[in-house]
């Protein structure tokens, strides 16, 4: 068995283990007892709200590859938002989707604006959604601990500075001009010319990724508060502007297979804290939810992706 294999079989493994081992402190009866008793109808608008938020993504990686001159029609990048989800969600690493989508774009742009703009993409997800967090912590006094406030604000901070260092440009190549060739970003390597693309869209138009990314944010905290309303679960928007950007962070980490039992933990954790006062089960169940909505989003993508190899238009634009 090689390396990657024996990698993706620990991360199952954790899943695995840390599922279990969640499960075990909350029990299985409570969490069912929660699932039956769920509104059908609440149910079904968290879904259509999470497989509209795709849509809304395609729109916000169309900004990014007009910028660079790309066309790929936005039928496609429909369907490959719907099916970069369908592989982040099965396969052991969150990225996977984001390199189906760099591989599958098309002739309608090359790869390295694919990849340039796929990074741009998720990155201008990130800032908006620690962006909104910023914007929740004035009104979150008395519902989260002034350390908890405190290391959201630093870890939002580190993010949006990282980004705008990142989209800038100026300083990184500087940075990077004593590495080795294929590593600088100014030697003409692939690296390079990927990074040349991320400059390249121009503050205008990443300005207007993060309107797109803030709008799909808003989308995101909306569907996750329904859902617990459809569980029967108070809990204040605010907490999930708050904490979605740390479990969203902590799932970028590739120890588990979609975060399986690391999002679950992380939510037990802070939504199960004193500070929040909800129980176990309705913690997990949240976290479980969250998952259960990337599904659906995952299903249509997969229909999507075996259809259209079926029918030999995987590669049509």
């Amino acid at each position: 068995m090689n390396r990657r294999a024996l990698l993706n079989v620990a991360r199952i493994v954790v899943s695995a283990g840390l599922l279990a081992w969640v499960l075990s402190r909350v029990g299985l009866a409570d969490l069912a007892a929660m699932m039956r008793g769920a509104d059908p109808g609440l149910l079904a608008l968290a879904a259509g709200i999470s497989v509209v938020g795709v849509v809304v993504r395609a729109w916000r990686w169309q900004v990014l590859l007009r910028a660079v001159g790309a066309r790929v029609p936005f039928r496609r990048l429909v369907y490959l938002n719907f099916v970069g989800q369908f592989f982040s969600s099965f396969l052991p690493t969150g990225f996977a989707g984001d390199v189906v989508r760099v591989l599958e774009a098309g002739d309608g742009a090359s790869p390295a604006q694919a990849a340039g703009t796929v990074l741009v993409d998720r990155l201008t997800g990130f800032v908006g959604l620690f962006a909104l967090a910023l914007i929740a912590l004035p009104f979150s006094r008395g519902l989260i601990p002034p350390e908890w406030a405190w290391g959201i604000a630093g870890l939002s901070a580190v993010v949006i500075a990282g980004a705008g260092v990142l989209f800038e440009g100026r300083l990184l190549r500087r940075v990077t001009g004593r590495l080795p060739g294929g590593l600088s970003l100014a030697s003409g390597s692939w690296l390079a010319r990927a990074y040349d693309v991320i400059t390249a869209c121009g503050w205008r138009a990443i300005l207007g990724a993060l309107g797109v990314a803030t709008l799909f944010n808003l989308m995101q905290i909306a569907f996750s508060w329904i859902f617990a309303l459809a569980l029967g679960i108070q809990a204040a928007p605010l907490y999930f502007a708050l904490f979605i950007p740390i479990a969203t962070v902590a799932l970028l980490v590739p120890l588990s297979i979609s975060g399986l039992g690391v999002r679950e933990q992380i939510y037990l954790t802070l939504f199960a804290s004193p500070a929040v006062g909800l129980a176990g089960a309705e913690a997990v169940a949240l976290s479980l939810g969250a998952y259960a909505l990337d599904l659906v989003t995952a299903v249509v993508g997969g229909v999507l992706y075996f259809g259209a190899g079926a029918l030999g238009l995987r590669r049509s634009g």
